[in-house]
């Protein structure tokens, strides 16, 4: 088997962003996932010339950019409220990865619905097809993040929408973590049951061909129905066949890490890069 091309999530390290893609460096780790909503990687703080620095910059540490992140949940193109501004944006932040040479945009798009005569359904193929043909025309892709859905409902959506700007980035963990986030107060979870429904290392099977980038997380759901993310390899994700699938399907991107939670992210990262690195 390959050796995995490992990513880190800079803000996952609290650092200062160039004192964090150093540290990235040292760890002789490849890959940087940035993101770009806010701070000083916006698209609005970043002319063309800032732009080719930044990404000359990245470049002379030994790093490439697996993916750039932003909407971790603040936009929902479901909805028609507001739809042509948060469009309009998604397009200037597919300019800023192609400019960056990264060409692969990371984002929650809101939680899909499951009945597809909702007219939320619509709103989305609208929305999302706007913005991936958008994509494909400036050789780039949308990446939708994995999560509240199904990776069916996924599946679903991409064959709606049809081309190649719209893609997947495939979050194992979100797959045990939203299921228990989304239940009622007075619902019990279930994990077989959750677990059967949201595919969390078996969906790669369905969304294969559509993955271009996997975020490298683990979770747990607590005896009481808590979702609780853990260090990576501490959860429940089978990694050694979440990886075998992978490589089935002919995934050959970044396992970037992400490590959100916990008092020492930094520590529990080197400790990810290890164990990716030893599978």
């Amino acid at each position: 088997m390959a050796v995995l091309k490992i990513a880190v999530m800079l803000g996952c390290l609290r650092m200062e962003p160039f004192e964090g893609m150093k540290r990235i460096a040292e760890m002789g780790v490849p890959g940087v996932h940035i993101g770009v909503e806010g701070g000083d990687f916006a698209p609005e703080k970043l002319d063309r010339l800032a732009r080719k620095k930044l990404a000359e910059d990245i470049r002379a540490l030994g790093l490439e950019i697996s993916a750039v992140s932003a909407w971790g949940g603040s936009v929902d193109l479901c909805e028609s409220e507001g739809a042509e501004g948060n469009v309009a944006w998604g397009k200037r932040i597919l300019n800023l990865a192609v400019d960056l040479d990264a060409r692969i945009w990371q984002a929650h798009v809101g939680i899909m619905p499951r009945d597809k005569s909702n007219p939320r359904w619509g709103t989305l193929i609208k929305n999302i097809g706007e913005i991936a043909k958008y994509a494909e025309d400036v050789g780039a892709c949308l990446a939708m993040e994995t999560g509240p859905e199904p990776p069916i409902i996924v599946k679903s959506l991409i064959e709606a929408v049809g081309g190649e700007g719209l893609k997947v980035n495939y979050d194992p963990a979100n797959l045990i973590l939203w299921p228990a986030i989304l239940k009622k107060s007075d619902e019990k979870y279930e994990k077989e049951k959750a677990i059967r429904e949201f595919m969390p290392v078996e969906g790669v099977k369905i969304l294969g061909k559509y993955i271009v980038h996997t975020h490298a997380k683990d979770a747990i759901v607590t005896q009481n129905g808590e979702p609780k993310e853990v260090p990576l390899g501490q959860g429940w994700i089978d990694w050694p066949r979440y990886v075998r699938y992978l490589h089935e399907e002919g995934f050959k991107g970044y396992f970037a890490i992400e490590r959100e939670t916990g008092p020492d992210p930094f520590g529990d990262i080197v400790k990810a890069v290890r164990f990716l690195r030893e599978l």
